[in-house]
């Protein structure tokens, strides 16, 4: 599989650019923690969670023994390297079994990465960007070098567009506040971002960034929104693949379409409507 040369993804967790009373910052902190890990880490030591979170060592030592304590991390194998532990686990299968279009969504997305060679994700908003939280691999094809917890930005990617476009107005306001000049996002900007993405979704129902725009040269994308009546915001649902295996006229003439019909599929199995009609 081949890695594309710019997926080093940020970590750190940015700071809102206005903090309610209200916001608990310790309970951020300590969820920051948890965010850090990636599916390919093999652990993580307290300097390595400090380095991704942006957060103090004495802090991050401080959180990982109360997150340890409680079973959210567990260093059983390494006792200077902590991994997600059972209480992590058991809350994250507590909420996906709540949203109830992922297990849906799983076997429609399966069969489209397999019927065209790509691998199909979904991605989540996760402050300034993008995160992957499912990968579907095509059966017997090599893929793109991509996996769950990896980070993408909203400035230069079809997910990241389609996502700025589906957004109601003060999430979108909120998203291009954290995400401020990351591969020179601007409010400015990112209406542009919104105006064309949408108007591609309405005429061609996805979304595909230029490659000479993409934020990583070596991955040709389409992506399409999806909002699920379980959430608050959309998710997107994208296919990519290497250049050489996916072409622009076939992202356009192929895979944007049939990713187009598998999120309608998608829509149909809930009973609701399309994601589309979200936004005037």
């Amino acid at each position: 599989m081949a890695r594309p040369e710019t997926q080093s993804p940020e970590t750190r967790t940015p700071e809102p650019p206005q903090r309610d009373r209200r916001f608990a910052e310790t309970l951020a902190r300590g969820l920051a923690v948890l965010r850090a890990f990636r599916a390919s880490d093999d652990g993580l030591g307290n300097g390595e969670i400090a380095e991704r979170t942006g957060l103090p060592k004495s802090t991050v030592s401080r959180l990982t023994f109360t997150l340890q304590s409680l079973g959210y991390l567990t260093h059983a194998r390494r006792h200077d390297r902590y991994r997600p532990g059972p209480a992590l686990l058991a809350l994250g299968n507590v909420a996906s079994a709540s949203i109830s279009f992922v297990d849906l969504a799983g076997p429609i997305m399966q069969r489209l990465a397999d019927e065209t060679g790509t691998l199909a994700l979904m991605l989540v908003r996760d402050g300034r960007k993008l995160l992957i939280v499912r990968t579907w691999r095509p059966q017997g094809v090599s893929s793109l070098w991509l996996e769950v917890g990896h980070r993408i930005p909203f400035h230069g990617s079809s997910s990241g567009h389609a996502m700025l476009a589906t957004m109601d107005e003060g999430l979108f306001e909120e998203t291009v506040a954290a995400a401020a000049g990351d591969r020179g996002l601007t409010l400015e900007c990112g209406e542009q971002i919104r105006r064309a993405a949408w108007g591609q979704l309405v005429a061609k129902g996805y979304v595909l960034t230029e490659p000479e725009e993409y934020f990583a040269p070596s991955i040709h994308a389409v992506a399409r929104p999806f909002q699920s009546r379980d959430l608050s915001e959309p998710v997107i649902f994208t296919c990519g693949a290497l250049p050489e295996d996916l072409s622009v006229e076939r992202m356009r003439g192929t895979l944007g379409p049939k990713l187009a019909e598998a999120v309608q599929e998608l829509e149909r199995i809930m009973g609701q409507g399309s994601s589309l009609t979200v936004r005037d």
